[in-house]
């Protein structure tokens, strides 16, 4: 009877029930139905033991250093530094948009971040410059979903809690895969810049003029250097190098750059500690499902399932994509990850897949689920910012998400792309 946890949830989502309420409401209702109320007791105090671990704190740290650099303007200065590369191009704009994310998100690794910041910014800016409200908007949200694949990420981070992988190894797999993405996106920006002859942002910028942009950029461009060159040199840890991104980011904002006053760390703080408690909150909600998920026997007869499909690793790969996609429409990447992480990995792990580039195409994959219709974070946190309607920025997506799908499939097929950076580096076997 336990198997139908899953059904129950996907109904309770479909009803409007907040998803952490649900990943609780639907396991506990069957272990009542069930007679198993000792197990609702576990089912609830793992929803403290699934929060309660050190490598998870980067999580608040990495979202805190995201907000005290996006308050102390440093969100500016890398849009300033991208449209000093790109601002003259056709679609200056759109690509500066897609260029500003891919370096953004070497700072917070967070999606929702990313629109917040750039999208308050661009998306007036762009429909200034002509750009349609919710061409402006979808691009913000497809974009966006780069920052939680280039490091720092906090979906790998969970990923690598889960699963019990190294946080380094899928920080550098995800570099490849998150700038294909934001090529294929300035591909298609060139496509449709020609199509429909976009505006250029701005006058192609002199040597001189890109140097003083680039010195402007020089403190936030070397937050990721800091945080990725202290994992891999052994000086820290990955929560040790959150942590040493918020003093960094402090540091930059109180006294170098002067951008950022005391009097808006409380703000700071408050706007951290409300994101950082809602993903603690789905993580802790989603290991507590994943006790259920171990007591139905769900792995192991989806499992059975899967392997009666087909035994070729390519097919299953390709089917997993497909049921992966899908579930990115409706649950955010945090709570995915957790729940099906444990079923999926060991199958693929067992058919000679690497742990690694499995990892990558399941966060990569998840990722973009962010901005995808009907149930894509992103695509709402656009709309908030633009005023634009979610089915009409869904609608304008399509062509960003045709070019995300592809990179799926390039990471899934050709393990070089993701493998390449970890093996050199002897991260990965």
């Amino acid at each position: 009877m336990l198997i139908w946890f899953l059904p129950v949830f996907l109904v309770l989502l479909m009803v409007g029930l907040p998803v952490f309420f649900g990943l609780l409401a639907a396991p506990g209702i069957l272990l009542w139905l069930n007679g198993q109320e000792r197990d609702i007791t576990l089912l609830y105090r793992n929803v403290y033991n699934g929060m309660d671990s050190f490598p998870l704190m980067a999580i608040p740290f990495f979202m805190l250093a995201g907000e005290l650099m996006n308050r102390g303007g440093i969100t500016l200065r890398l849009v300033e530094f991208s449209q000093a590369l790109m601002g003259h191009l056709r679609g200056g704009l759109a690509h500066v948009n897609v260029l500003s994310s891919m370096l953004f998100a070497g700072l917070s690794g967070s999606a929702v971040a990313d629109t917040s910041a750039l999208g308050s910014m661009l998306i007036p800016a762009m429909e200034k410059q002509g750009y349609t409200r919710k061409f402006a908007a979808a691009i913000t949200a497809a974009s966006s979903v780069i920052g939680p694949i280039i490091p720092p990420s906090g979906i790998m981070i969970i990923y690598a809690y889960v699963m019990g992988e190294s946080v380094a190894a899928l920080f550098l797999a995800g570099i490849v895969p998150g700038v294909m993405v934001g090529i294929g996106l300035m591909v298609m920006i060139k496509v449709l810049a020609d199509k429909y002859d976009f505006p250029v942002a701005s006058r192609k910028s002199t040597w001189g003029e890109r140097g003083q942009a680039s010195l402007k950029a020089f403190f936030p461009l070397m937050t990721p250097v800091i945080i990725m060159g202290g994992i891999l040199g052994g000086i820290f840890t990955p929560t040790e190098a959150a942590a040493v991104a918020v003093a960094y980011a402090l540091i930059i904002g109180l006294f170098v750059l002067r951008t950022l006053k005391v009097g808006d760390i409380p703000d700071v703080l408050n706007r951290a500690g409300i994101t950082s408690a809602v993903v603690l909150l789905l993580v802790g909600a989603a290991m507590a499902f994943k006790t259920v998920v171990s007591l139905s026997y769900a792995p192991q007869i989806l499992a059975d399932f899967i392997l009666s499909l087909s035994e070729n690793p390519l097919i299953l790969l390709f089917l997993i994509n497909i049921l992966l996609f899908i579930v990115g429409m409706f649950l955010d990447a945090g709570p995915a990850i957790i729940i099906l992480g444990p079923i999926l990995g060991p199958i693929f792990l067992d058919l000679g897949v690497d742990p690694i580039h499995f990892a990558i195409i399941m966060s990569v994959n998840l990722t973009i689920g962010l901005a995808t219709p009907p149930m894509g974070l992103v695509l709402f946190v656009a709309a908030s910012v633009s005023g634009e309607k979610v089915e009409t920025i869904s609608k304008a997506i399509l062509p960003f998400l045709a070019v995300e799908i592809a990179v799926i499939f390039l990471v899934t097929y050709f393990p070089a792309f993701s493998m390449t950076i970890p093996r050199l580096t002897g991260f990965a076997n």
